[in-house]
């Protein structure tokens, strides 16, 4: 079992675990670089715009930050290594560390095994499944997406490996208040892009939001489920611990210093 994941999980799930997140939020825009999977889109999320240290490559680690460093300036990007537990080669935090790469995003892993059953929204609230345009313009108004970031994340759903289900929550006037995606590969399903209106938090709308699209996953054959939260974002956390949900493991990035990308 690698260090600091949550040993009540089996290793082997675990590791299917990060490899179906790496899975679900691969960009157009990526390469390999020495037994690194460079990703370098416009996008809002880092999971799509850094690199993922998944094999222990050949050649000298300063040698290949190199030629990714050249990637990202390329694309008027700042790079970014996604640091976890699986990360190759061992010790690349301390490596990177050392080089004067600051730490930022501090982010938990959290996994429900046996996924939540099925809750219902509240009074006066509906869900509506909606298609992957409907869903992206939605979460980029509601995320305040420039353009490009609305783009860049249509185009990744619509290259995406995994497919993805998304639903909204309407209150009585038919307005979205809530609005999330599941992404089932296999046995497991994460969910993705959970987000509710600052106005509608605390009413079990996210609850009830997150329990039914992991219903639709588990029929599509899913029986575990994960996801990926900001370790301070308490409120949320709090939710997804009521659904089941634990922490299995953690994740960060390492950035050059001078700036947050």
């Amino acid at each position: 079992m690698p260090p600091d994941v949550e040993a009540r999980f089996d290793a082997a799930l675990l590791a299917r675990i990060e490899e179906a997140g790496i899975n679900a939020s691969a960009p157009p825009e990526q390469r390999w670089i020495d037994g690194w999977l460079v990703r370098f889109s416009p996008g809002k999320a880092k999971r799509a715009r850094c690199i993922q240290a998944v094999a222990p490559g050949r050649g000298p680690v300063p040698d290949r930050l190199a030629r990714c460093v050249s990637v990202y300036a390329a694309a008027g990007l700042r790079p970014c290594v996604r640091i976890t537990p699986f990360s190759e080669p061992p010790g690349l935090d301390a490596m990177l560390a050392g080089l004067g790469w600051q730490r930022i995003d501090d982010t938990r892993v959290m996994v429900a095994q046996p996924m939540p059953e099925p809750l219902p929204p509240p009074a006066g609230f509906r869900l509506e499944p909606v298609d992957a345009g409907t869903f992206i313009g939605w979460i980029a108004a509601a995320r305040c997406s420039s353009p490009a970031e609305e783009a860049a994340h249509a185009a990744r759903l619509a290259a995406s490996p995994v497919p993805y289900r998304a639903l909204l929550v309407r209150d009585g006037s038919g307005n979205a208040v809530a609005g999330g995606q599941v992404a089932t590969e296999g046995d497991v399903a994460g969910l993705y892009d959970v987000f509710s209106h600052e106005g509608q938090r605390g009413r079990g709308l996210a609850s009830a939001l997150c329990s039914a699209l992991l219903d639709s996953a588990r029929a599509a054959g899913a029986s575990v489920a994960y996801l990926q939260v900001d370790a301070g974002n308490v409120a949320a956390r709090r939710v997804y611990r009521r659904l089941g949900f634990v922490d299995a493991y953690a994740y960060h990035y390492r950035t050059p210093a001078g700036g947050i990308p």
